[in-house]
């Protein structure tokens, strides 16, 4: 959703794509509504700032909240649980078949490999994707949201906002050495050739620098030498076409490279010492405790070694650039499309994804968590025990689709299940067999309901805050 990032949205009215671009000048026109009239105070009239008043239908973009926007982006995706299911299960068994390519079937099956799953294997798995999901994890974190929540002092503040946002770089400096890459690599094809030819000379010598762990000379080339190419490339030909957004985009992830580096990390660290009561609780953590802690975190272990995403991303890509045919195509497109939006920053919830083959059978689904469901330590209720809300969406292969909502408050939890005819007609059997799992792990059962699913739950019937003002993000153009 790339037109979320843009400072406005379009103007209704002024689309570019039109062919009759000369709007009529009509005197004393009646769709104008008090005009602006720099001499006298206008009248308030009934022009709205929203983008779809008076228009009908639910299409028409909102241009006064693009969290709004957002959300009916997420509600119009198709829903990825289908999607990817079909897709892994059309291509078991397959190597080489019409419409697609040896490469691709070649990637399928290197994906569906690591799908295989026994409880052990499964056990390992889930808990990387839950490793995955939670940077800001750990003691050291704990104490630095604890300080946020408690401090008054807008300094200390600001302080750890920072040493988070150096730390979200620094463990992300693989990924933005990727983006670094790909993009130059697309810009020496977006400009001239005597141009292109120069810039990849040093895209390679930049390549082996980040190859050979030389970040500061790496950082030094950027700043040095290719943004300053780059904009003497854009005053001297006043190029505004795809090498100007690509430049946009290389600036920020040259900027997040910096911000990432060690030193910034330990910089930011240091200022966190001023702070007396951040002191205490840190119990004097060398710089070099801190780095070894940061690598040796649960998300660093688990980031490194996240085959499946890899393996995922490059299928996708193969697929998308013709390796397959134009079904597989559209199915990946709405992976992808699926994958940024449930992604976003723009929602407050826990997003895992388990894609498994367990005892012949596949099996996708969605797992969406809401830690504090019902926020009390924000509301000053501290007394009560905190509610955690699990949505599960998944496939399972020659049984059906489930929408499984899980509520707990401590060891209490009440389960509802939404699931094919096949599996409502034994209601009786499934919340038994649901009460009898959850008790022997040590939770008491509520309450358990069957019944058969008319519609698949949207992710914002499940979770209401994300339409709360507190909770949300608005963003006005």
């Amino acid at each position: 959703m790339p037109d979320l990032l843009g400072v406005t949205n379009a103007v209704p009215g002024n689309d570019a794509n039109l062919i009759n671009r000369n709007m009529p000048s009509i005197p004393n026109d009646p769709r104008v509504q008090n005009a602006t009239d720099l001499n006298r105070v206008s009248r308030p009239d009934n022009r709205a700032e929203r983008q779809d008043a008076g228009e009908t239908g639910s299409q028409a973009a909102r241009y006064d909240s693009n969290f709004i926007t957002f959300l009916q982006r997420m509600s119009e995706t198709p829903g990825l649980a289908r999607t990817m299911a079909e897709l892994l299960r059309s291509y078991q068994g397959t190597r080489v078949s019409s419409g697609m390519e040896e490469g691709i079937a070649v990637e399928m099956s290197a994906l569906l490999e690591m799908l295989k799953m026994d409880e052990k294997a499964f056990s390992a798995f889930f808990r990387s994707q839950m490793d995955l999901s939670r940077r800001f994890s750990g003691p050291l974190f704990n104490i630095l949201r604890e300080a946020f929540g408690n401090s008054g002092s807008e300094v200390l503040r600001g302080n750890i906002l920072q040493f988070l946002k150096r730390y979200s770089d620094y463990s992300s400096s693989q990924h933005v050495q990727g983006n670094l890459l790909r993009t130059l690599t697309r810009l020496t094809r977006a400009i001239p050739a005597s141009y292109g030819n120069q810039l990849l000379a040093m895209v390679s010598e930049l390549e082996g620098k980040m190859g050979a762990g030389d970040r500061s000379g790496a950082l030094k080339l950027l700043q040095g030498s290719i943004m300053p190419f780059l904009a003497g490339y854009t005053s001297r030909t006043n190029d505004m076409g795809l090498s100007r957004a690509l430049i946009s985009l290389l600036a920020l992830d040259v900027a997040r490279y910096e911000s990432g580096s060690k030193e910034g990390v330990m910089q930011a660290f240091r200022q966190l010492g001023g702070s007396a009561m951040l002191r205490e609780k840190l119990g004097g953590v060398s710089e070099v405790d801190l780095l070894r802690l940061l690598e040796r975190s649960r998300f660093g272990q688990a980031s490194g070694s996240d085959r499946f995403a890899d393996q995922l991303a490059q299928t996708a890509q193969r697929a998308l650039r013709g390796g397959s045919g134009a079904e597989v195509q559209d199915a990946f497109r709405n992976i992808v499309s699926a994958f940024l939006i449930n992604e976003s920053v723009y929602m407050p919830l826990t997003h895992l994804v388990l894609p498994l083959e367990w005892q012949g059978k596949m099996m996708f689904s969605e797992l969406w968590v809401d830690p504090d469901a019902e926020n009390n330590l924000k509301n000053g209720r501290g007394d009560r025990d905190n509610v955690v809300r699990f949505l599960f969406k998944m496939d399972i292969q020659d049984l059906g689709f489930f929408d499984i909502v899980l509520t707990c408050q401590r060891e209490n939890v009440d389960l509802q299940i939404f699931g094919p005819p096949a599996v409502a007609d034994f209601a009786g059997t499934v919340q038994g067999e649901m009460g009898r799992i959850l008790s022997e792990n040590g939770l008491k059962p509520v309450g358990v309901q069957v019944q058969a699913m008319e519609r698949p739950l949207d992710v914002s019937a499940v979770f209401p805050k994300i339409f709360e003002g507190e909770n949300s993000i608005n963003v006005s153009a």
